[in-house]
């Protein structure tokens, strides 16, 4: 996402385009490891619940509490590290991931599990907001584009393939093999940052008075920021507890995660899909992800029953959900051209509030009533998207991703 601290276009000549695109590279494995390791337990509830005697729903906390203190981080780091070198910033809560993940691996109790969980939230919101708009600082200005758009790939590849490749691990090695290898990747992403990176001087930031302005003066940064919250919360309501629901639907346990890798490739596919949708038809692309995201959801809800029948329909989700964050991300920041910082502040917040409540409300439904329930209330949310888009055409929805 856009940082919060991006500085205006500065006239370097002098940047070297190969340094630059090492530090980009060192930033976005960074940034892959991040958020890797806030979506690592979806694929891992059952095992961890099972080894430290706690429910499914309990074990969806696991995701609720990086997704919380991450909505609040985004801002907060952000401005209170407002005068610090970039590069240490970014160090330090890159480290502090691989602390926390290498913590939960040797964790004998949830409580444990749960601080680290916590640490990881600080991580996420603070280097996701700054990482976004790094780009302009690493390279020269013709290649910033590209540059920005790499980064954003950590995200995406994370989103779709982190879990898949963390429960595979998990399903050969153990979950706390997971869990640590991705806490040596995250100590991997430090040496990278410090040893590729050069420093880079904070120039400005964003106030919190800045937030409020933007939100309540721009039609569709709300409409952006609450389609956001309903097809993310409604994700995550469901996609949190996949695996349960794939072994309740009969698939066998050392199937599912081939079955999430399906979901990954697919998810690559719909980003690919959408990035060449955008630039023209960027309402129609959001709409498009809410219909595919809501049918996959009934579906699995009213068929499953077989290996093969989940895997299709696992495409059907990954199509829609790999689209989001380059569709999503464009409508913000076309919807604020000349407000790119607070926007994407708002954005970032909401992005990971999203994913703390719907591992939440799938929790309370799962332990309350029943695992298949999450997939009716996740397609509900998913689906009043299209009513939030295509209400108010009148709102400021860019026909150009930018």
């Amino acid at each position: 996402m856009t940082s919060l601290d991006t500085p205006a276009p500065t006239a370097d000549s002098g940047r070297s385009p190969v340094k630059g695109w090492l530090a980009v590279a060192a930033v976005t494995l960074g940034i892959f490891s991040l958020m890797t390791s806030e979506l690592l337990p979806v694929g891992l509830l059952t095992p961890v619940g099972s080894d430290l005697d706690v429910s499914e729903g309990t074990a969806g906390l696991m995701v609720t509490v990086p997704g919380l203190v991450a909505a609040v981080s985004a801002p907060v780091v952000t401005v209170a590290t407002g005068h610090i070198d970039r590069r240490i910033v970014l160090a330090v809560l890159i480290g502090l991931v691989g602390a926390a993940n290498l913590a939960s691996a040797f964790a004998t109790s949830f409580a444990v599990v749960l601080l680290a969980r916590f640490l990881v939230g600080i991580s996420v919101g603070g280097f996701w907001s700054i990482a976004g708009g790094i780009a302009l600082r690493l390279v020269p200005e013709k290649h910033v584009p590209r540059a920005t758009a790499v980064i954003f790939g950590g995200v995406e590849t994370a989103s779709v393939f982190g879990v898949p490749l963390g429960t595979f691990i998990g399903d050969l090695s153990g979950w706390r093999t997971a869990f640590g290898v991705v806490g040596v990747l995250g100590l991997t992403s430090l040496a990278c940052i410090l040893f590729l990176m050069p420093k880079v001087p904070a120039e400005r930031t964003i106030t919190f008075g800045d937030l409020p302005k933007v939100f309540k003066g721009n039609a569709g940064v709300r409409i952006g920021i609450t389609m956001t919250f309903l097809v993310i919360t409604g994700h995550f309501v469901a996609y949190t507890f996949v695996r349960p629901i794939l072994q309740d639907d009969g698939v066998d346990d050392s199937m599912i995660g081939v079955l999430l890798l399906v979901f990954g490739v697919a998810g690559i596919c719909g980003n690919f899909i959408a990035g060449a949708l955008i630039a023209k038809r960027l309402r129609q692309t959001v709409m498009g992800i809410a219909v595919l995201i809501t049918v996959a959801m009934v579906l699995l809800a009213l068929v499953g029953g077989s290996t093969l029948t989940a895997s299709l329909i696992l495409v059907v989700w990954g199509l829609g959900y790999g689209a989001v964050p380059v569709t999503f991300q464009s409508w913000i920041l076309d919807a604020a051209p000349d407000a790119t910082e607070a926007a994407s502040s708002l954005y970032v917040s909401m992005f990971n509030l999203s994913i703390a409540l719907g591992a939440l409300f799938g929790g309370l439904a799962v332990d309350g009533i029943a695992t298949e329930s999450v997939l009716w209330i996740g397609a509900g949310l998913a689906i009043l998207t299209l009513f939030v888009v295509g209400r108010d055409r009148g709102a400021k929805a860019p026909a150009a991703a930018g």
